[in-house]
C-alpha cells in the first residue's frame, strides 16, 4: 500500500497506537512504536518485520528516542498530545535530507497541548468559545477573575491535564487555594461556566492537502471526568444541529496545518448555540464507535491522511451504534472481565481489550461496541452491559437504555422507529390496527395526535424533526380536511403513509382523494379508507429495506395468512356454506 514507514510516538498505556497498528497491519503499512517496555499494548500486536523496523524502548518525552525513532521512520505521528514539540520540530528540520515528516505539525501539537493557546488560536478564528482569561496561580489573581467571569468557574490547567485531571470547579472564593494546590501550582487559565444541555463530538479527518471530512456527530457522557458512553448519531429534535456542530469542526481543524485525525468535543446549549470545548490533535476516544460502525475507521483514515493516501467515507455503515469505556475499578480485571462475559453473549456487540500489563482504578482497559439496526435495538443491547458494572445505578440504566416499551402496552418507545400520528383522537379506532401490526413485528413505535389546522407549530416541529429523532417511516391518519400526511410530506425526507378516516359524511373519499392527488414532489403513499392495519403492514415492509430480517418476518406473516386461508378452505368443504360460520374482524 505504501513503502513509507510510519513511526508512533506512544503513551504509556498505548491503546491508541495499538489500534493505529493494527489498521496498519490490514494496509500492509510498516509501523515502528516508541513506547515503554517491550511488551506494550501496540508493540504486542504488530512484529518488527525487518531489523531496522524494530520498535525503540523508552519515553515519548525522551528526546534521544524520538532522535532513535525518528532515523528508522518516514513518517513521524502520535497519540498523545503531551510530547516534547520542540524536540519534533528539530527532527523534522534535521532529517530533512530523508525528507522526514511530522504529522499533525509541531506547531499545531503545540498550541493544542496547551489549552489557553488552543482557545487564543480558536478565538483569533471566530470560533464559538466560551468567554476565557489567564490567570495567576494566587488566591488574589483567582478572586478578581471570578468578579469578571462569575461563579461557578472552571479553572483549567493550561498543559498536562487529560480526562479532567487539570480541571477545578470553583463554587466559592473560599475554595480559591484548594484549587490551587489541586491544579499543583501550574499555569492556569479560567473558562467562563458553560451550562450545557449536552457534550457532543466530532470526528475530523485532515489531509495533507488541506481537504477535510467529518464523520457524524456523537453525543458523548462522562463519568467521573472520563468518557463513559457514546451514541452515534446523535438524536436531536433539531434537523440544523447536525449540520452545524459538523461545519463548525471542519472549520476548527482546518484552521491548524498538518494531516490526521483531530476530536473536536463540544457543548451543546439549551438554546441551541454550540461551544467548541477541546481539540485532541489524534484518534479520539469519541472515536473508537467508527472501528464497527463506518465504512473507515478513524484509524484507517489517520493513516491515510499522513501517508497522502485518499481519504475514506467517513460515513455510518449501521443505523446506530454506541461505545461504552470499560475503566478498571481497581487492580484486578474481575469486574471488567465479567462485563466482557455479558457483552460475549450479545449479538452486534465487540469487544477491545487493550492488552495493558496492570489494571488500575481509573485507567481505560477497553472499551465495547454496539451495533444495531435501530435505536430501540441499540438500548436494549446495552442495558444488561450497563446492568453488569459494579458502580451502576438503576436511575444510569433508566436513563441510557430504557426499557423498550411493551407490545400492546399503550404506550410509545422512548425510541421510535415508526411515527403513528392523528388529527382527532376520534381518528383512534382507525389508527390502532397498525399500531397492533407494529406490536406483532416488534417494531418500536410513538403514537400521538398531530393536528394539521389546530397545532401548526407542532406539526412542523414534528415533521422536521423527525428523521434526526430516528424516526424512519411516518403513518399519517386522514380525516376531515385531510391536509395531515401532506404537510408532513412536505417538511420531512422520510416516506409518509397516509391512512384515509371515513367521516361522517362523504365516507372517507375526501380523505383519499386528498391523499392521491399531492402535488409532483410531495409523494404519500396510501392504503384503502379506514385500512390501519395495511399502513402497519406497508411500513414494516419499508422498514424491512435497511433491516433485512424484516423480510424474513413479513414471509412468516404472509404464510402465516396464507395457512388462514386453506384452512378457511377445508372448513368450507367439511360443514358446507350453509353451516359456516364467517368471523367478522
Amino acid at each position: 500500500m505504501s513503502d513509507k514507514v510510519v513511526g508512533i510516538l506512544g503513551a504509556r498505556g498505548g491503546q491508541l497506537g495499538r489500534m493505529l497498528a493494527a489498521s496498519a497491519s490490514l494496509l500492509n503499512v510498516n509501523v515502528v512504536i516508541l513506547d515503554d517496555g517491550h511488551h506494550g499494548p501496540a508493540k504486542r500486536i504488530v512484529a518488527p518485520t525487518a531489523l531496522h523496523l524494530s520498535h525503540v524502548d523508552g519515553s515519548f518525552a525522551n528526546p534521544e528516542k524520538i532522535r532513535e525513532l525518528a532515523n528508522k521512520v518516514d513518517i513521524l505521528t502520535i497519540e498523545i498530545e503531551h510530547v516534547n514539540t520542540a524536540t519534533l520540530q528539530e527532527v523534522q528540520s534535521a532529517f530533512q535530507h530523508k525528507e522526514l515528516v511530522v504529522h499533525p505539525h509541531p506547531s499545531t501539537v503545540e498550541i493544542i497541548q496547551d489549552k489557553y493557546r488552543q482557545k487564543v488560536h480558536l478565538s483569533s478564528h471566530g470560533l464559538p468559545i466560551s468567554d476565557f482569561v489567564a490567570v495567576e496561580s494566587s488566591v488574589e489573581s483567582i478572586s478578581d477573575v471570578a468578579g469578571k467571569l462569575g461563579l461557578p468557574l472552571m479553572l483549567k490547567s493550561r498543559t498536562l491535564a487529560y480526562d479532567g485531571r487539570g480541571n477545578f470547579v470553583l463554587r466559592e472564593l473560599g475554595q480559591a487555594q484548594e484549587a490551587i494546590t489541586f491544579l499543583n501550582n501550574r499555569p492556569l487559565y479560567a473558562e467562563r461556566w458553560v451550562p450545557f444541555k449536552q457534550e457532543i463530538a466530532v470526528m475530523v479527518v485532515r489531509a495533507v492537502d488541506g481537504q477535510v471530512q467529518s464523520y457524524p456527530v456523537v453525543e458523548t457522557v462522562h463519568k467521573d471526568n472520563i468518557c463513559h458512553l457514546v451514541f452515534a448519531p446523535l438524536r436531536s429534535r433539531d434537523p440544523s444541529l447536525s449540520q452545524r456542530a459538523r461545519a463548525i469542526a471542519e472549520t476548527a481543524v482546518k484552521s491548524f496545518s498538518g494531516a490526521g485525525v483531530f476530536g473536536v468535543e463540544m457543548f451543546l446549549m439549551e438554546d441551541g448555540k454550540i461551544f467548541i470545548n477541546e481539540i485532541a490533535p489524534r484518534p479520539h476516544n469519541s472515536g473508537h464507535y467508527t472501528i464497527e460502525a463506518c465504512e473507515t475507521s478513524q484509524y484507517e483514515n489517520h493513516l491515510r491522511a499522513i501517508l497522502s493516501l485518499p481519504l475514506g467515507s467517513t460515513a455510518l455503515k449501521v443505523p446506530s451504534a454506541a461505545m461504552l469505556n470499560l475503566i478498571g475499578y481497581s487492580s484486578s480485571m474481575q469486574e471488567i472481565q465479567k462485563t466482557v462475559d455479558v457483552a460475549l453473549t450479545i449479538p452486534g456487540v465487540s469487544v477491545h481489550l487493550y492488552g495493558k500489563s496492570e489494571c488500575r482504578k481509573g485507567r481505560k482497559m477497553g472499551h465495547i461496541t454496539i451495533v444495531a439496526d435501530s435505536d430501540a435495538q441499540l438500548r436494549s443491547r446495552l442495558r444488561p452491559l450497563l446492568e453488569s458494572l459494579p458502580e451502576s445505578t438503576s436511575e444510569e440504566v433508566d436513563r441510557y437504555a430504557p426499557i423498550v416499551a411493551t407490545p400492546g402496552s399503550g404506550f410509545s418507545d422512548p425510541n421510535p422507529l415508526v411515527g403513528i400520528i392523528m388529527g382527532s383522537d376520534s381518528d383512534l379506532p382507525v389508527m390502532l390496527p397498525a399500531a397492533r401490526v407494529l406490536d406483532q413485528f416488534k417494531i418500536p413505535y410513538e403514537l400521538t395526535i398531530v393536528s394539521a389546522h389546530r397545532t401548526p407549530d407542532r406539526l412542523v416541529d414534528y415533521a422536521r424533526s423527525a428523521s434526526t429523532r430516528g424516526l424512519r417511516t411516518i403513518i399519517a391518519g386522514a380525516g376531515g380536511a385531510a391536509h395531515l400526511p401532506g404537510m408532513v410530506a412536505a417538511m420531512t425526507a422520510l416516506p409518509v403513509i397516509g391512512v384515509p378516516v371515513k367521516g361522517s359524511t362523504l365516507d372517507g373519499v375526501d380523505s383519499l382523494h386528498s391523499i392521491v392527488q399531492m402535488p409532483r414532489g410531495i409523494p404519500v403513499a396510501t392504503v384503502a379508507i379506514n385500512n390501519g392495519m395495511n399502513a402497519g403492514l406497508l411500513a414494516v415492509r419499508i422498514l424491512s429495506a435497511g433491516i433485512p430480517g424484516l423480510i424474513e418476518a413479513m414471509d412468516q406473516y404472509m404464510k402465516a395468512m396464507e395457512a388462514e386461508v386453506l384452512g378457511k378452505v377445508e372448513i368450507l368443504k367439511e360443514v358446507g356454506w350453509e353451516k359456516y360460520q364467517v368471523k367478522r374482524t
